[in-house]
């Protein structure tokens, strides 16, 4: 039996957005900020600390991996949160390390760009692609998460490494990788940038723009920041993604259903 005898013909196969809309982005830079703004507010006013917040928040991501990679087509709620908590763990993960171990900001940056450059290497050895399109099957789509787990935690070394270590500040931080994030999407739409290496490239650099957006707003003045604090960051950010996933709940912008034939189309240039 093949994929597509195992899914109803009205069905998209792939478990992730296969429409990538600007609402797509929006949602995705919010979410990196309430991963840093999030892992701070549980770190420090529940009084949770490093350790146990690391624990419980990863607890809680493998049941929500679990129920995403279960389900059988894309459900927005459940992949957002997914992402969300993919966010604030790949944060905690950089701040035990940083802070618990003291291991350098240089340091984790070089070892989670090698992590994520291996991922995407087993990634297309085993599959023989990376497009988000052929997100069809279960060991596609933990490759899928891997390397966004990846990608998340070196955007949080990166971006403190940058606004921090190097003295650029969160706001300066926030407009380097956002125009470095511009010329890819220049390189994409006026130089015919590889697709899917435009997009992960894009992805990567989201993290440590929504890393250095997020401190921008929620860290004091005298840290550089405007001093709105964790708790209204991450409650307004968070509302944002919930009015925007619930949009994309009813219109299906980003995973309009198809005809069966075209569902066989995807499933023949995926394999």
């Amino acid at each position: 039996m093949n994929a597509i005898d195992r899914l109803d013909a009205g069905d998209l196969l792939i478990k992730v957005p296969v429409v990538i809309t600007i609402y797509f982005w929006i949602i995705k830079v919010l979410a990196t900020t309430v991963g840093e703004t999030g892992a701070d507010y549980l770190i420090f006013n529940f009084d949770f600390g490093l350790g146990a917040t690391s624990v419980a928040m990863s607890a809680l991501l493998a049941a929500f991996l679990y129920a995403q990679v279960k389900s059988k087509t894309y459900v927005p709620w459940l992949y957002w949160v997914t992402v969300v908590l993919v966010s604030i763990v790949g944060t905690l993960i950089t701040d035990n390390l940083t802070d618990n171990l003291g291991v350098p900001l240089e340091t984790t940056s070089i070892a989670f760009s090698l992590a994520m450059i291996g991922t995407f290497g087993l990634w297309y050895l085993k599959e023989r692609s990376l497009s988000i399109h052929s997100i069809f099957t279960a060991r596609r789509e933990l490759f899928y998460w891997a390397a966004i787990l990846f990608t998340f935690a070196l955007g949080t070394a990166a971006g403190d490494l940058a606004a921090e270590s190097l003295a650029w500040g969160y706001a300066r931080s926030g407009l380097v990788f956002g125009g470095a994030i511009a010329v890819i999407a220049i390189a994409f739409f006026a130089f015919r940038l590889n697709a899917i290496l435009a997009f992960w490239l894009a992805y990567i650099l989201t993290r440590p723009l929504g890393a250095s957006f997020g401190d921008y707003l929620s860290q004091p003045v005298s840290n550089g920041g405007l001093g709105l604090g964790t708790v209204v960051t991450s409650a307004w950010f968070l509302a944002a993604i919930l009015t925007l996933v619930a949009f994309l709940t009813f219109t299906r912008l980003d995973a309009p259903r198809l005809p069966a034939d075209a569902l066989q189309l995807q499933v023949d240039e995926s394999a």
